[in-house]
């Protein structure tokens, strides 16, 4: 696992947090922020995931 990969799975369950304690203290705000970084979290990991995987490709294609 990369450094992106938990940098972004880290963001993800900080925004879920975030989001989870928006929802308990009524605060839209705080919410969103959390869905918003939940989702960006979410996105970062995969981008590394699929980075990840181009770079395995061009290893296995070297002679």
């Amino acid at each position: 696992m990369s450094r992106n990969q938990v940098k972004g799975h880290a963001n993800e369950a900080k925004g879920k947090a975030k989001e989870v304690a928006g929802k308990v203290t009524g605060d839209k705000s705080t919410e969103y922020k959390g869905k918003a970084e939940k989702h960006g979290g979410k996105a970062e990991a995969e981008l590394a995931d699929m980075n990840d995987g181009n770079e395995e490709s061009k290893n296995k294609e070297a002679p």
